[in-house]
């Protein structure tokens, strides 16, 4: 059974969101026709790189003693056009068993992204809101490429991007503002 869309009385004239629904999904505009504080044009890995130099003997190791594993996670941000910026995030994951190097895992993850907020708020966007939106599926880009290479699924937890950032501006602010907004420029 199919239902006809209900009409709104006016002929050919569509409601604002039917509108809406026939813009393309990488338009900055939003329904009311305000510009929108944050698109995502684009999200692609860059780089990834898994080396498990130690297998197959790896395997058996791992069985008598639990892994280590380090996690190192980094935003990197820089203008591409006007408004538009590429924000990367950098994800390396090393596992070892005592000495042993079982498997070392490395991402770069980009987006690009559409920001039109005011300069105050630029650089929170780009190292938290875009990194935010981006890490799930950089999390799952990590736990296939374990999964293919003999090991368990690498599940990394949530990362907390306002506390990098935060941490981020302390050190610079302890610095003398020495590179301040430098992933923005």
């Amino acid at each position: 059974m199919t239902s006809k869309p209900k009409s709104n009385g006016g002929g050919n004239k569509s409601s604002k969101a039917e509108k809406a629904e026939a813009k393309s999904p990488g338009t900055s505009e939003s329904q009311n026709g305000e510009q929108a504080a944050l698109v995502v044009n684009a999200q692609y890995i860059k780089d990834l790189s898994f080396e498990a130099p130690t297998a197959p003997g790896i395997f058996s190791m791992l069985q008598k003693q639990p892994p280590e594993l380090k996690i190192n996670v980094n935003v990197n941000a820089q203008p591409m056009q006007d408004k538009v910026f590429e924000v990367e995030l950098h994800i390396k994951a090393e596992c070892k068993s005592g000495e042993t190097v079982a498997f070392i895992l490395e991402l770069v993850y980009g987006g690009l992204f559409t920001i039109n907020v005011p300069e105050e708020n630029l650089r929170p966007m780009l190292l938290i809101e875009c990194p935010r939106l981006m890490f799930p599926f950089a999390r799952n880009i990590l736990a296939d490429c374990s999964r293919d290479g003999g090991f368990p699924p690498l599940m990394l937890g949530p990362v907390d991007f306002v506390r990098m950032y935060q941490e981020q501006v302390k050190k610079e602010g302890e610095g003398g503002k020495k590179g301040e907004n430098k992933e923005a420029n």
